[in-house]
Order: structure tokens, then C-alpha cells, then sequence
């Protein structure tokens, strides 16, 4: 079995609303797949993540 190293979290766009799962330790910079607003931010961690956070898809 293969277990992944981290979250995925469905994020709210805060210009548009939409809603888009975003891998919590992204290595490249996200953009919204409807505006184009930048959603995650890679830190070399923990991506920084712009906009709600209304789920969290633990890795099993």
C-alpha cells in the first residue's frame, strides 16, 4: 500500500467562489481553473493556501 504525505483540501476561490481541490504540500504555484486568482502558493512545506478552506481529504 501507498500512502501519500499530506492533504487535499477543497478551496473556495475568493474571487470567483469556485470551488477546487488543491494538494496541501503543492510544489508549484495553483490558479484558479475559473479566473485565474493564485490559490496556493509553494513554501518548500506546507503550500501557502489563498482562500476558505471548507474541506479536508485526509491521505489514508
Amino acid at each position: 500500500m501507498i500512502t501519500m504525505a499530506g492533504n487535499f483540501h477543497t478551496v473556495v476561490c475568493p474571487d470567483c467562489e469556485n470551488e477546487q481541490i488543491v494538494f496541501g504540500k503543492a510544489a508549484t504555484e495553483v490558479s484558479c481553473a475559473v479566473c485565474g486568482h493564485t490559490l496556493a502558493v509553494p513554501t518548500g512545506g506546507k503550500a501557502e493556501i489563498e482562500g476558505e478552506v471548507v474541506e479536508t481529504v485526509e491521505a489514508r
